[in-house]
């Protein structure tokens, strides 16, 4: 991997650019800690310099040149200088270096300026002051320096930017750039967490993990293995040297590496209060101040992994119960004490007091740390589990994507439920992990009905019928389950079981907003949302971001497609945080949302993402929507490679149940790839039966959607009637322009096919609003009114400025200085994915003679005069080509 593109450090490239030009300006220095990116940023300022003109050169001080007087510079000297008399010598100097081609000054690179020996820098120093050089120089934060290396990073002439470390959007930025390709986002909040910003770090750990083999791309997107952040000997190297001064403070760096954070006297047990002071100037640890108290941690996440990875079994031991006495002996008093605790005492010993584990995995799990909560209690011996143990780890195993070990640990716990609260708690995760492991409805239903049998408590059986509610809904069912949540308390101050509501309460907006109730399924969300975060210590459900799953579908179909967004991928973060598998959702929904918004590159990137973990955890239930709305995405930017391996995928799924996107929804990828490549009719028709589909199931919202892609392929008179019914019974500002679209096209009328894309526009679905305006400019065409034509062309092009590279059949009548019939056109896309003129035939039905003449007829309307330029014009890509593969910026 050679040099990293230099990302999010435009101001420092500005403010040099501007010292470029000033002819006062003497020199540029760039400090800042080690690995933030001096020297690369360096480097780039003077490349800039030759690429404008001037004379360039670099040195790099070091230790052992700097015994040496003009070592580091020695190279630069012009030949025959006589230095035995330094200041005609350094006067010699400066008149060589000042001549040259049309007098062009030097921008010389001095890397590691607090290393340069003093003759050099007084010499620098007066080539700076006399105008024969600019200087730019690194700086290492808190590096010792004498006078004259001082002097050249003083004075009004000299310009200092101080770098800091890369902020996670900046790292975001940059993971892409550097692996030629969207990164997911898991990955990305790993890399940047264990970099800490330090781009030195970053590009070891980045190179580690591609070695290992543990950074991969599924063809989509990159993403690391969960788990797996290996570096590279370099970087346990340079991390090493930097541990290695501080000798006197060794055993708080490893007590720190173990169990940070320490209070300061914790610290001091090891080291006396200079030490640490020490520790803490050299930048090695971290002193930190919460209102009252007090914290001691490593200054980065590696030193710690370089630390513990030194340590000896034994002396790893020791630190660790040593801690956790002194923990014990103030009482345990701090909240986490507990946690901690248990975790030192069986990282130690492989075992610890099961009560006290007990308790940990209760604070971990409340913590939302289901790894350690899993750690904690598959660690507890067989005969102190009890239902309640046995549901915390079935429930642990759950939200990390562990199924059968979920049902195995939940099959336990409800054989130990000795009474009607223990059977119901177990249930409700039971079921779920049914439902989502890609069992069908039936078995889920049947252990729920198994635990109703047994139940005769009027309040209890109501609980059970929630949980049913939840599964069908969540199971592509929202008629009959909205019906059993119908009469959900509306807060969850008011349920009888907190868990029980937050399951229902979570459930009821998806099923709300596919049927086209959006804004009470926005209302409900946001309940759900503000309920989770107040019960959220008491509750055995996800985290509370998940609440804003519901909230997207909800906000998307209700036309406030930009809030969607903004709200999803806040809480997405915070899911990833989390390390929470139900994010899988919040990328499925995300991706919808630009879908409808008709950015195939960043829709095809939440997608992507959606995918790469949906396949970690087999979870088909998501997966099967997700790769629809990938080749979706890939056929209309042109990449039919990819979308048919990914509808390769696609078909080789088992066979499942219909779940929240998949009734009809999962049809999108190969009826978008049969539109590209011609076949219209055959995409309408495939489009129509998944609308059927959904229809049947209740899935208006979604039924809507389809409909609204047949009209877009040819199919709006068929489509318009319906799409009109919907947008009654759907509230929301999409519907209603989904309907007005279908409506113009179906008429034709350009003045109406302006007001579709005015609506379409208003809602934020840019492809839309240019396809509408590219339809009402066709129409303009056909009456003569070429003015009325351009202006609307102009506008639609701004419109699709924004749609990421789509291309679509019905942009494609913008080509043409003639409108295209309907036929022509559809001949023309046939003939431009490569078909033969036979072929075509074949397909439509028509004589060969016939089709020949329609494509005659396009040639000339579209001013082609062969197929190739054909499919140009319509950018499609034949059989066997290798598009380029269109990529969503992180």
């Amino acid at each position: 991997m050679g040099r990293w593109p230099l990302v999010g450090r435009g101001p420092e490239i500005d403010a040099f650019a501007v010292a470029l030009t000033e002819p006062e300006c003497r020199g540029f220095v760039v400090g800042g800690p080690a690995g933030v990116g001096k020297s690369r940023l360096a480097e780039e300022c003077l490349d800039r310099a030759a690429a404008a003109g001037f004379r360039v050169g670099r040195a790099t001080a070091s230790a052992a040149a700097g015994a040496v007087p003009l070592g580091a510079i020695a190279h630069l000297l012009p030949a025959g200088v006589d230095l035995s008399d330094p200041v005609a010598g350094f006067a010699a100097v400066v008149r060589g270096l000042a001549a040259g081609p049309g007098q062009r000054r030097w921008v010389l690179l001095v890397d590691d300026l607090h290393l340069l020996d003093a003759a050099s820098a007084v010499l620098l120093r007066q080539l700076m002051d006399a105008g024969a050089i600019l200087l730019i120089g690194t700086v290492r934060a808190g590096e010792p320096h004498g006078k004259a290396v001082a002097a050249l990073r003083g004075g009004d002439e000299v310009s200092r930017v101080d770098l800091t470390v890369l902020t996670a959007e900046q790292t975001e930025a940059l993971l892409p750039a550097v692996l030629g390709g969207p990164v997911d986002r898991r990955t990305v909040h790993e890399l940047s967490l264990a970099s800490g910003g330090n781009v030195l770090y970053l590009r070891e750990l980045v190179l580690g993990a591609l070695t290992a083999g543990d950074l991969t791309e599924d063809g989509e997107i990159w993403h690391l293995r969960e788990g797996r952040l290996p570096g590279t000997a370099r970087l346990t190297e340079v991390i090493g040297a930097r541990l290695a001064a501080a000798s006197a403070g060794r055993p708080v760096l490893e007590l720190l590496a173990l169990c940070e954070p320490l209070p300061p006297a914790d610290a001091e047990a090891l080291a006396p209060p200079r030490v640490l002071a020490a520790l803490e100037e050299a930048g090695l640890i971290r002193v930190v101040q919460d209102r009252r108290r007090v914290t001691v941690t490593l200054a980065h996440p590696l030193y710690g992994e370089v630390l513990r990875a030194a340590l000896p079994v034994l002396r790893r031991r020791t630190l660790l119960l040593d801690q956790a006495a002194r923990v014990e002996a103030r009482g345990a008093r701090r909240r986490g004490d507990l946690l901690r605790v248990a975790t030192w005492r069986l990282a130690a010993t492989g075992t610890a007091d099961p009560a006290l584990l007990v308790q940990a995995a209760v604070l971990a799990r409340h913590a939302h740390d289901y790894h350690q909560t899993v750690a904690l209690l598959t660690a507890l011996p067989e005969k102190h589990h009890t239902t309640t143990t046995g549901l915390t780890l079935g429930n642990a195993f759950f939200e990390t994507g562990r199924w059968d070990e979920a049902e195995a640990a939940l099959a336990q716990a409800d054989a130990r439920a000795v009474d009607t609260r223990e059977k119901l708690a177990v249930t409700l995760v039971r079921t779920t992990n049914l439902l989502w492991s890609n069992a069908p409805l039936t078995e889920a239903l049947a252990v729920n009905d198994a635990t109703l049998a047994g139940i005769t408590a009027p309040a209890d059986r109501r609980k059970l019928e929630i949980n049913e509610g939840f599964m069908r809904i969540a199971a592509g069912g929202p008629v009959r389950g909205l019906a059993l949540l119908e009469d959900l308390e509306t807060d969850v101050g008011d349920a009888a079981d907190v868990n029980v509501w937050l399951r229902g309460a979570w459930m009821k907006p998806f099923g709300l907003a596919l049927v086209g109730r959006t804004g009470e399924a926005a209302a409900w969300a946001e309940r759900a949302h503000a309920g989770h975060r107040r019960v959220d210590e008491h509750a055995l459900v996800s985290h509370p971001a998940v609440q804003r799953i519901p909230l997207v579908l909800a906000l998307g179909e209700a036309g406030r497609l930009a809030e969607a967004l903004r709200e999803g991928e806040r809480a997405y973060a915070e899911l990833v945080a989390a390390d929470s598998v139900v994010r899988v959702w919040m990328a499925v929904f995300l991706g919808r949302v630009e879908w409808l918004a008709g950015h195939p590159v960043t829709a095809r990137g939440w997608w992507a993402e959606a995918a790469a973990l949906a396949r970690g955890i087999d979870h088909v239930m998501a997966l099967r929507p997700v790769l629809g709305g990938l080749a979706a995405c890939a056929a209309v930017l042109g990449d039919l490679e990819a979308a048919e391996t990914t509808l390769a995928e696609y078909r080789g799924l088992p066979p499942l149940a219909p779940g929240l996107l998949s009734a009809g929804e999962e049809h999108l990828g190969e009826a978008w790839l049969l539109a590209t490549r011609g076949h219209l009719g055959e995409a309408r028709a495939l489009l129509t039966a998944a609308a059927g589909t959904a229809r049947g199931t209740g899935h208006l919202t979604g039924e809507a959607l389809l409909l609204t892609d047949v009209a877009r392929l040819g199919g709006a008179k068929d489509a318009a009637d319906r799409l009109a019914e919907l947008a009654h019974r759907c509230d929301g500002a999409l519907a209603p322009a989904r309907a007005r679209l279908a409506a113009a096209l179906a008429d034709d009328d350009p003045g109406r096919l302006l007001q579709a894309a005015d609506a379409c526009q208003a809602v934020g679905a840019d492809l839309l609003a240019a396809e509408a305006a590219t339809a009402a400019s066709a129409a303009w065409r056909r009456a003569h009114a070429s003015r009325r034509a351009s202006a609307v062309a102009h506008r639609a092009g701004a419109a699709l400025a924004r749609c990421e590279g789509a291309r679509t059949p019905l942009l494609t009548i913008g080509q043409a200085t003639e409108p295209l019939t309907a036929r022509e056109h559809e001949i023309a896309l046939l003939a431009s994915a490569g078909n033969a003129s036979k072929d075509i035939a074949e397909i439509l039905a028509l004589s060969v003679r016939t089709v020949d003449n329609h494509l005659q007829r396009a040639y000339a309307k579209l001013g082609v005069t062969t197929r190739r330029e054909l499919a140009r014009t319509f950018r499609t890509v034949p059989p066997g080509a290798s598009p380029h593969h269109a990529r969503r910026p992180s």
